[in-house]
């Protein structure tokens, strides 16, 4: 328990200090403030995603790789051996994001999905700490979507860390309160503003779902690149309750 919380207390700092000179000078909304409202609420995801949830989804992708082993066609699994490193990585890569979009996309089109996913949506400010405020059924299934090409394809957990960190960093850049001009890179691993737009207050989303690669949004037509400054509202349309474990249990309420 005192590595993990020690762990826990490392990423955090080591977040603030990537995360908070970058939204100070180059600010998506020079005027939020860097304590603002809801600040604690999201520390509160922070800190459940870290010390409980991460370790949830793991056992769930090693539980999963380990029931799949024998199940998944030996052909499959040969070909993709077949495959240099790079290739086996980039296959697994691009298959991971393309079941992440249309998992994103059913969850702004299905209800009982929404209803997991409107925790994501609920935060009216975004930040670094917001990136984490998600419920833990959402987050492990979008695990489960970004891995399952690689479990198939037999690729061990250990290639993919170091760019699972990377984009995990990313992940949280794209929800920060940033802009930062960054060119074509911003189609493949994503831009603070595309996201940002994405958590805009509106009835019904419909664009910008390939949070961490753009050019799927692209090719399904649902790309959209707000021009001007972020002065749109975030959050959702309807009414949701604010404190953490009152959040973690909305989604199995009936209304």
């Amino acid at each position: 328990m005192i590595d993990l919380l020690l762990g826990t207390a490392s990423s955090a700092g080591l977040l603030l200090l990537i995360f908070a000179p970058l939204e100070r000078v180059f600010p998506a909304r020079p005027h939020q403030a860097a304590l603002r409202r809801e600040l604690w609420i999201d520390a509160s995801f922070f800190l459940g995603q870290y010390l409980v949830f991460s370790a949830v989804a793991v056992a769930t992708l090693a539980t999963i790789d380990h029931a799949l082993a024998g199940v998944w066609p030996l052909a499959l699994r040969t070909w993709s051996m077949s495959l240099p490193l790079w290739g086996q990585v980039v296959l697994a890569l691009v298959l991971g994001d393309l079941l992440t979009y249309w998992f994103h996309r059913a969850c702004h089109s299905w209800g009982p999905l929404w209803r997991f996913h409107a925790v994501h949506h609920s935060a009216e400010e975004l930040d670094w700490v917001a990136a984490h405020r998600e419920h833990p059924f959402d987050g492990i299934v979008t695990q489960m979507c970004v891995n399952l090409p690689g479990i198939a394809l037999g690729l061990p957990f250990a290639a993919l860390g170091g760019l699972a960190a990377f984009r995990g960093l990313w992940a949280i850049l794209i929800h920060a309160n940033v802009r930062l001009p960054l060119g074509p890179l911003g189609i493949v691993l994503g831009a603070p503003e595309l996201h940002h737009w994405h958590h805009a207050c509106v009835e019904r989303m419909r664009h910008n779902f390939a949070n961490l690669a753009p050019y799927l949004d692209l090719i399904f037509g649902t790309y959209h690149r707000p021009s001007g400054p972020e002065t749109y509202p975030l959050g959702l349309t309807q009414p949701w309750p604010r404190r953490y474990l009152a959040q973690l249990v909305r989604p199995f309420r009936r209304d």
